[in-house]
């Protein structure tokens, strides 16, 4: 009994030790100082962004849910991209179509239910702002948080240029290159990187980080060339990403790029361990998981 009563208080201490290890107060003896304040800020005003953004796009999305490559686009011409309803002998059902292939998706894409009543509706109305369609409400919105995503990432990237963070955080080295098989198999085995090696980014960290990057840029370059009011003064947009129909499409491609960034950075930090992680982008600090034994 004395044994098992002891085995049990160093299994009871252990787990508490471990769980102080988590959640306690990070120190420069088992952690360090990895996000700056702005870094921080600019990372959840993005965030908030992209959650306007995207719901304000596919409302926008939903007044013409085709995508073209080209200048114009209209009814009659081909989509490689499409979000519509057909009549059956069964009823009205919703298909999604990319390139020659068609699915059926009813109920969710191309015909869903609003109100407890089905329509035509490209995308849901839970995943729309508002939920209601409304181009001008769903535009508002839109510009509104387009200026206020290009504002903070124009202040965060002047800002790492400015303190180095870009150049060394960031950029990925020859030896980072050299080691994307490596860093590929470990993510393939869920394991994450412990000690000093988890005081660095991995480079398929900094290569997504900088995809994002490229990505918003693309989206905010693209999103001015669908508006006339800017071609009139830069009439080169259209030419340099191949015409208004073109813009669109790259802008919708690069939003479902950076969806699939999110999710698979949200997978990440979860797998990683989500209180220190979400610890380290609201205070700043971060505590460094122990090598393994």
């Amino acid at each position: 009994m004395a044994i098992s009563d002891s085995t049990e208080q160093t299994s009871g201490g252990r787990l508490a030790r471990a769980w102080r290890h988590v959640v306690g107060p990070v120190t420069a003896k088992d952690g360090f100082y990895r996000h700056r304040a702005l870094v921080r800020l600019t990372h959840w005003i993005n965030a908030l962004c992209i959650l306007f953004l995207l719901g304000s796009g596919l409302n926008i999305f939903n007044a013409h849910p085709r995508l073209y490559w080209g200048m114009t686009g209209a009814d009659a011409d081909p989509a490689f991209f499409s979000l519509g309803a057909m009549d059956t002998p069964a009823g009205p059902r919703g298909f999604t179509q990319i390139g020659p292939w068609h699915f059926d998706t009813t109920g969710v894409l191309g015909w869903s239910q609003v109100d407890g009543e089905f329509q035509a509706r490209g995308w849901p109305h839970w995943l729309t702002i508002p939920y209601f369609q409304d181009l001008a409400d769903a535009r508002h919105w839109h510009f509104l948080f387009a200026w206020v995503l290009a504002i903070n990432g124009l202040a965060y990237l002047v800002y790492s240029l400015w303190i180095r963070h870009l150049q060394k955080d960031i950029w990925p080295t020859r030896a980072d290159i050299r080691a994307i098989p490596r860093s590929v198999l470990d993510h393939i085995k869920l394991r994450h990187p412990t000690g000093e090696a988890a005081r660095r980014y991995n480079v398929l960290q900094k290569l997504a980080y900088l995809g994002v990057i490229l990505a918003i840029t693309l989206m905010v370059l693209t999103g001015l060339t669908l508006s006339p009011g800017f071609n009139a003064i830069f009439p080169w947009t259209l030419d340099l990403f191949g015409g208004r129909q073109s813009a669109r499409a790259i802008h919708f491609i690069c939003a479902t790029l950076i969806v699939l960034f999110v999710f698979v950075h949200v997978v990440e930090v979860i797998l990683a361990g989500p209180i220190n992680e979400v610890r380290s982008m609201l205070t700043g600090w971060y505590r460094v998981p122990k090598d393994h034994d």
